[in-house]
């Protein structure tokens, strides 16, 4: 170990040792958020336009931020998504296009937008039906934006435009007057407003149950995770210098005691 190639070789270790210190500190340092955004700050409303602009996704920190909406709902555009859970029951919600009209957004801009809940799918479809009616009437909403859950198959057996899943993505598929149109990201889940109460009661729906996010922690358990994963790979860098050198004595050695045990005759051959 203390011949000049293995010096240089552990050189070479404390450098690739030194590396990988400093990416575990990097990374230890991304882990805690020092500066996490207050609690209950989603509960704030806002206007959308100062939430999110259209086509963005939408950050960690908005999920669940509270906007206030003006804007009509486009005909022909109401859905049905199934799989949604109020208060523990499994039911269906209505959906629709909700087609903005507030200052400082481009224009034409819509938001997918859930209106109500129901447990029973012929009652949502009527409900879909009726809300139809109310389609380029001025309404005034809040709710809550949520992340777009991602598009699904449908069900086996059923219509191709049966959603499981709720998908802004999957949605503007289906939608008409959609020339040039801005999309947001997210949906929207209605949760109050002037229009919402009497939008949802005349057509036989109920609010839907959005509750506040639960406040996360400020520390970042996987980037944890990299920052021990970069030390244990910096103490490897000097355990493979040890391991190198310690084979190439092992083999000098066996061969000192080869050639110790060796006859003159048999060394001379």
């Amino acid at each position: 170990m203390l011949r000049p190639w293995w010096i240089g070789m552990l050189l070479f270790a404390l450098a690739v040792a030194a590396v990988f210190a400093w990416l575990g500190q990097w990374q230890l340092g991304r882990s805690i958020d020092t500066n996490p955004p207050p609690p209950g700050i989603t509960e704030t409303v806002k206007p959308i336009v100062e939430a999110l602009p259209p086509g963005q996704y939408l950050p960690e920190p908005l999920v669940g931020q509270r906007v206030d909406v003006v804007g009509s709902f486009v005909a022909d555009d109401f859905a049905v998504v199934s799989s949604r859970f109020n208060d523990g029951v499994e039911g269906y919600w209505v959906t629709a296009q909700l087609r903005l009209d507030s200052a400082g957004l481009p224009v034409p801009t819509s938001i997918a937008t859930a209106v109500g809940w129901t447990a029973n799918r012929a009652t949502a479809d009527a409900a879909a039906s009726a809300l139809d009616a109310l389609a380029g009437s001025a309404v005034s909403l809040t709710g809550r934006l949520i992340s777009d859950e991602g598009p699904a198959l449908p069900p086996r057996g059923g219509a191709v435009t049966d959603m499981s899943r709720m998908s802004p993505a999957a949605l503007l598929g289906m939608w008409h007057d959609t020339t040039d149109l801005n999309v947001y990201r997210p949906y929207l889940v209605a949760d109050g407003g002037d229009s919402l109460a009497g939008i949802v009661a005349a057509s036989g729906l109920a609010g839907i149950d959005s509750p506040a996010p639960a406040q996360g922690s400020n520390v970042n358990w996987l980037n944890v995770f990299y920052a021990v994963e970069w030390a244990i790979f910096a103490g490897f860098a000097f355990y493979m210098w040890y391991r190198l050198a310690r084979d190439a004595w092992e083999k000098e050695v066996e061969a000192l005691e080869e050639a110790a045990g060796s006859t003159p005759q048999e060394v001379e051959t």
